[in-house]
């Protein structure tokens, strides 16, 4: 539909169609013949119509929340609004202009400078991972089973932990202690060897340390809000990020980038999607006219032909523009980086979101424990024998 017939079929404003739009609850894309407009879902338009014509119950209000809907808890961490993603009232792209990802902890954790090398270097015993992610996963466990919980510490104490923290994960992923003391931007061009790629590895960084209550922060928020020791709760949080729909997404892309430029870009995107299978790396729902990380992304590197073409071929057939699973993938291969940089990035940059959430739930000093809507076998009463 058209903006004007979807604002008809929902008798609201405008701004009442972009909230709508940015919360989730309709699909829209760029309109292929006016790139000034955008497209938007019939389907969506039409049961967002149906349910304003009656209240909805609040069974129905929160299962809708669980999946990009309304907001569950209040945050003034990050959100994103107006096609931007914003931190702590700050644009993050423009921040990316400049800043390291140090200097975005300080600003999400709310403390002075914060500095990711230990004073002391600490041995992590990970020589036997065979993966990055694994590697991580050890050093985490191994401090959660071992760390208090976090109930009763200092925002002190618990911050220095989470610095060091941060440097425990960067450490294991990298597998190397190489410039320990130097931003992580440094650390990571000098242990791949790519000087050129240093600032674009910075605003990376900057670009992934946050994205208000995804799957992976909402799980280390509920871990913290148990009181579980700051190690657990990012150990949850690192969890979630491995799935293949969330930190895992661009094993895909390349996937779909080695298949395009096998076959050709046009080929292989109408192939997957004749599959029924959802295009990888394309689309986002809280950005209808694109991620802003990626495109400011973009800008700075020249991906090479195969995810070039792959971009093309994918705006073209689906109306969709990259996202920053993408821009992070094309990044990797433009600067022949280890086939897990792109989830090592997501990884060490995420964990200064985490982090600022988990804190900012422990000063609730609350539980999130949500209820679950019964869908079984209908209940019985049991006789008890007198």
């Amino acid at each position: 539909m058209t903006g004007a017939q979807a604002l008809a079929v929902l008798g609201v404003q405008p701004q009442t169609l972009y909230a709508n739009v940015s919360r989730g609850r309709i699909c829209a894309k760029p309109d292929p013949k006016d790139s000034r407009r955008s497209l938007y879902n019939s389907e969506d338009v039409k049961r967002l119509a149906a349910r304003r014509a009656g209240r909805r119950p609040a069974a129905s209000v929160a299962a809708a929340a669980i999946g990009w809907g309304d907001p569950v808890l209040a945050s003034d961490i990050s959100t994103t609004a107006e096609g931007r993603l914003w931190y702590r009232g700050r644009d993050a792209v423009a921040l990316s202009d400049s800043a390291s990802l140090e200097e975005v902890a300080s600003l999400l954790w709310e403390t002075g400078d914060v500095r990711f090398g230990r004073l002391q270097n600490v041995a992590l015993a990970t020589d036997a991972a065979a993966s990055a992610l694994e590697a991580a996963l050890l050093v985490l466990s191994r401090r959660a089973g071992t760390t208090p919980p976090s109930l009763g510490l200092s925002r002190a104490v618990l911050v220095t932990e989470a610095a060091n923290l941060v440097d425990d994960v960067a450490t294991a992923m990298l597998g190397s202690l190489t410039g320990a003391r130097s931003p992580l931007h440094h650390r990571l061009a000098t242990v791949w060897r790519v000087a050129p790629a240093e600032s674009v590895l910075r605003r990376t960084l900057v670009l992934l340390a946050d994205h208000e209550l995804n799957a992976s922060t909402f799980a280390a928020r509920v871990a913290a809000s148990t009181g579980a020791s700051l190690s657990a709760s990012l150990l949850a949080g690192l969890a979630t990020l491995a799935g293949p729909l969330h930190g895992g997404a661009a094993a895909e892309v390349r996937l779909l980038a080695a298949t395009a430029q096998q076959m050709g870009a046009d080929r292989a995107v109408g192939d997957w999607l004749a599959r029924g299978r959802p295009l990888p790396a394309f689309g986002h729902p809280l950005y209808p006219d694109g991620d802003p990380r990626a495109l400011v992304l973009l800008e700075h590197f020249r991906p090479r032909p195969a995810f070039a073409e792959l971009r093309l071929a994918a705006e073209a057939l689906t109306g969709e523009q990259p996202n920053i699973d993408f821009a992070i993938s094309a990044m990797a291969d433009a600067f022949n980086l280890p086939a897990a940089a792109p989830f090592i990035l997501f990884a060490v940059a995420r964990s200064v979101g985490w982090i600022a959430h988990i804190l900012e739930q422990l000063a609730t000093g609350s539980l999130i424990r949500p209820r679950a809507r019964y869908t079984g076998p209908p209940l019985f009463a049991v006789s008890v024998p007198r």
